[in-house]
């Protein structure tokens, strides 16, 4: 096993003794997730990775000033934390350490007030007031039974569920659009934009039927298990990874790309973590016209652009309880966060902020402080979104100008440079419409399969999709394992 970056994959024509198990291109989370599921069967497995260190989206760097750590992709990470296969992984003895915030979100409200989750969902019916005991009859019996739920809906759809009563009682309330659901259910406006800020999260219009699916995980895993994040920053999860693949026998080698056949070493299997095109490309003439066209078919949602700010202090917030949480929604209103996520060009845009250094002081020099930020945009846009997001900062946090040392600003093409399976943007790999929650990225009942033969798709434009979990990569390795290895769980 190796780290060693300057290392070239093994060539064809070697002998049959040296032949992998299992070649994996990219060390992304999914990817990663994937090379430690076949190293943990016994496989001979080798990584892939274009860039000089794993990561990909789950990574971190000194993006402004010397000494500010900032995350160059995902900030918070609640699916981590409540991965099956993460939890079940001794990650903590490759050094990963989870910082939990005192209240796991913050939404601004106009007029300088704000409303918090708390992790205890009685707090938080507390803090909601007439709302109360709505959002408590809404997530107690899914907090109760988070377990099996994530069990079934981690996994591809469709599937005979392991819970279905669980799933089912879900499922009634995930299938509507989420502005819907928040005005039936709500009659607070800081419930409404508590709900409807995490709904935002989806990066499609709130009025999309489904969009109440990923809403209700992101809330439930709130009161479950917290929106941690790793100390020291996101690059810490994707390293704790790496070691402990290495510590399972397999290999990781960076600097490495791959985009075309001949650059992959000889390996019983190949899984790809990247982009329905990344993969097409690798296939070359192998893949039918029917796959190629199927995969045509599949769309993205919004881009992103993000901001990553070196400060002199911590945000100057109108609330000072907002500096409880490390993740904070910005907008005014529920009806504010649907106009900005319907039009993606709104004055007023809807923003997510992570301030980890207020929690991690690891992340930036002595007085100094670290804030992340995005907001969506039209897929592929390069549209100049400062004047507006930092105009909606000053609004809740006056001063905030006086206190900028640095920022460095990402566009959504920026991003797809940076990883081909963000495209235009998308860092959720793909529109989470409830279409491409059953077909992604074609309908089947193995969609990481490829229709040749020891190839396999396992990025997050696999069910069960976007987000930090690892579990795209954990199913694909568990299809391929059954498929080439005749390992059953």
């Amino acid at each position: 096993m190796s780290g060693d970056r300057r290392r070239t994959p093994m060539l064809r024509g070697m002998s049959p003794s040296s032949l992998l198990d299992a070649v994996v291109v990219g060390a992304g989370p999914n990817g990663l997730a994937a090379a430690v599921t076949l190293a943990r069967a016994g496989l001979r497995v080798q990584v892939l990775e274009a860039h000089e260190r794993v990561g990909g989206g789950l990574s971190s760097a000194e993006l402004t000033l010397p000494g500010f750590v900032h995350d160059v992709g995902s900030a918070i990470h609640p699916l981590a934390a409540a991965s099956p296969a993460f939890r079940e992984w001794p990650l903590h003895a490759f050094g990963l350490r989870w910082i939990h915030p005192p209240a796991p979100l913050g939404q601004t409200l106009a007029g300088g007030g704000s409303v918090t989750l708390e992790r205890d969902l009685s707090a938080t019916a507390a803090v909601l007031g007439a709302d109360g005991p709505a959002w408590e009859r809404l997530f107690a019996p899914l907090v109760q039974e988070w377990e099996e739920l994530l069990d079934d809906i981690l996994r591809p759809l469709p599937h005979v569920p392991r819970h279905p009563f669980t799933l089912a009682r879900f499922g009634l309330r995930a299938l509507p659009p989420a502005d819907l659901l928040g005005r039936t259910l709500f009659r607070t406006p800081q419930a409404r934009a508590l709900w409807d800020g995490i709904a935002a999260h989806t990066g499609l219009p709130l009025t999309t039927p489904g969009t109440s699916a990923m809403t209700l995980v992101l809330a439930l895993t709130a009161h479950a298990v917290g929106w941690p994040f790793p100390a020291g920053g996101a690059q810490a999860l994707a390293d704790a990874l790496r070691r402990y693949l290495e510590y399972l026998g397999g290999e990781v080698i960076t600097g490495v790309r791959v985009s075309q056949p001949r650059d992959l070493p000889p390996a019983r299997v190949t899984l790809v973590d990247s982009s329905p095109a990344v993969l097409l490309r690798l296939l070359g003439d192998r893949a039918p016209a029917s796959y190629r066209a199927a995969l045509s078919r599949y769309r993205y949602g919004a881009g992103m652009q993000k901001f990553d700010y070196a400060l002199s202090g911590p945000l100057p917030w109108q609330d000072e309880r907002l500096r409880r949480a490390a993740t904070v929604h910005i907008a005014g209103s529920a009806a504010e966060i649907v106009a900005s996520e319907a039009s993606l060009q709104s004055e007023r845009p809807y923003l997510l902020a992570a301030q980890h250094s207020l929690f991690d002081p690891s992340r930036a020099p002595a007085g100094g402080h670290t804030l992340w930020v995005y907001a969506h945009v039209p897929n592929g846009s390069d549209a100049d979104l400062r004047p507006r997001v930092e105009a909606q900062l000053e609004r809740f946090a006056p001063g905030f100008h006086e206190r900028v040392l640095a920022c460095r600003v990402t566009t959504a093409s920026q991003l797809e440079r940076f990883s081909p399976v963000f495209v235009g943007g998308d860092v959720a790999g793909g529109a989470v419409t409830l279409p491409q929650l059953v077909a992604r990225p074609v309908l089947s009942a193995a969609p990481y399969r490829t229709p040749v033969r020891g190839v396999y798709l396992c990025s997050s434009s696999t069910p069960p999709g976007g987000g930090i979990h690892g579990m795209c990569g954990v199913n694909a390795a568990r299809t391929a394992l059954a498929d080439e290895f005749g390992f059953r769980k």
